[in-house]
């Protein structure tokens, strides 16, 4: 199976991007929502987490406190490091065992900080979701409800835009054109089926 990995900075529009791909029956993996599992109460990640940075990470009910710990992390290298070294590697082996699973042309497999993991050892290509910095900004102050200042450190903590092109072999630009989107989805997909086919 053709694996397909789909990066983007936050705020360019990947999940609108994904959606588009399922329409047409194409399985989707996404390591965020892989990273949400191994952090539910009773997962060894979470108790890792608690660990590493205390139990204020957590909420009154045991369940990790998103916000507070996204604060912490984007205001500290050294936090956000040792986070990766506890998600990053069980994420990877999720993946490999949800993709062993599939049966398909192709997958997609949507890995927000592919360029920052170098998780490409393992995929066939990589779909960079691409949009102006502003219209990011614009997206993650409106769905994070956060202010300018932490939007603009969360997007400074990601790899920059020319290091995620430099890994693309295709380049979706989203900057809010739907009909546009769909064209390029559209086509990307047909692309992908005969790379499949090829195989």
């Amino acid at each position: 199976m053709l694996v397909v990995g789909l990066t983007g900075g936050i705020g360019s529009g990947k999940t609108a991007v994904s959606d588009r791909f399922a329409r047409y029956g194409v399985p989707i993996i996404d390591t965020d929502l892989l990273a949400r599992e191994l952090v539910e109460p009773g997962q060894p990640a979470l108790t890792e987490i608690a660990t590493a940075f205390g139990l204020d990470c957590l909420d009154g009910t045991g369940r990790l406190d998103r916000a507070r710990l996204r604060e912490r992390v984007f205001a500290d290298a050294s936090g956000r490091r040792r986070l990766e070294a506890v998600l990053h590697p069980q994420i990877r082996a999720l993946s490999r065992q949800r993709l062993a699973q599939l049966t398909a042309p192709y997958s997609l497999l949507v890995i927000p900080l592919l360029a920052e993991t170098g998780m490409t050892d393992w995929i066939d290509r990589v779909l960079v979701v691409d949009a102006p910095e502003a219209e990011r900004l614009r997206r993650v102050m409106a769905r994070d409800q956060t202010d300018e200042e932490q939007a603009r450190r969360i997007l400074a903590a990601q790899a920059s835009r020319e290091q995620r092109l430099a890994l693309a072999d295709e380049v979706v630009e989203n900057s809010g054109d739907f009909a546009a989107l769909d064209r390029q989805v559209s086509t990307l997909h047909q692309h992908y089926l005969t790379l499949a086919c090829s195989r």
